[in-house]
């Protein structure tokens, strides 16, 4: 799981540093499977129920599962970035929100709020806890910051397979669900909305927008609970280390 995660940070930081204004998302996508099959891996999500890309391309109102196309970045756009590998049988899972060309301070705020999210969620990962314990610090935070966590998408457990259990509602009550124990790799993915939390499903079957067409931030790690406490495979262990991805491409 670690080599898995280590090969997808790789793909994401140069990733980032390819994308530009005027580019298309379907130019990300290509440049994505390229340095996913660079890295001895498979995109993990190409194919997978059905999904057409290797990466999924989010913009603004979008929150989650773009479809990659012909569109192209504009300046002050939000790009939400999600992706997967697998190595060796093992999958990584990674999610980004970037500012393309120029970023209002709204728009800071809440990747600040999904970014922060990431931590306060990943904070909660203890032997003995349970994932309404994630889930709650997750929802109390971002809400706390006057935002939104969606609802009809969660986090999961990984490894072997993309989605395993158990789910990872980004809100819920502490001390429900299943018990955490070390050995645990979860997707923790906070998706974090500027207006209402509910959404809707567009006409190609993929691409989820807020209902309120405000917009949305997304960020996601693979993160395994080991028996020095969680260990963020896929990024920078704390908040701190992680807050200057935040910023213009």
């Amino acid at each position: 799981m670690r080599e898995a995660a280590r090969r997808l940070k790789s793909v994401l930081q140069e990733l980032r540093r390819s994308i530009k204004t005027g580019m298309a998302t379907l130019e990300i996508d290509q440049k994505a499977e390229r340095l996913i099959i660079a890295q001895d891996a498979k995109p993990a999500f190409k194919g997978y129920r059905g999904y057409p890309a290797c990466v999924c391309t989010s913009i603004n109102e979008e929150v989650v599962h773009g479809i990659p196309s012909k569109r192209k970045l504009k300046q002050g756009d939000l790009l939400s970035v999600d992706i997967g590998l697998v190595y060796k049988g093992y999958v990584s899972d990674s999610a980004r929100t970037w500012a393309i060309g120029r970023m209002s301070e709204e728009a800071r705020e809440l990747m600040e709020a999904a970014q922060r999210a990431l931590y306060v969620g990943m904070a909660q990962m203890k032997p003995g806890n349970r994932i309404g314990d994630i889930s709650y610090a997750v929802q109390d935070f971002v809400e706390g910051q006057g935002f939104s966590v969606i609802r009809d998408f969660v986090g999961h457990g990984i490894g072997r397979a993309m989605h395993e259990d158990p789910q990872v509602p980004n809100f819920g009550k502490p001390g429900k669900g299943s018990k955490l124990e070390t050995g645990l790799v979860l997707a923790i993915e906070p998706m974090v909305a500027a207006g209402s939390w509910e959404v809707d499903i567009l006409e190609d079957a993929w691409t989820v927008v807020t209902r309120d067409r405000q917009w949305a931030a997304h960020y996601e790690d693979t993160i395994a609970l080991t028996e020095k406490g969680p260990e963020n495979l896929t990024g920078p262990q704390s908040y701190e280390a992680a807050s200057d991805q935040i910023g213009i491409i």
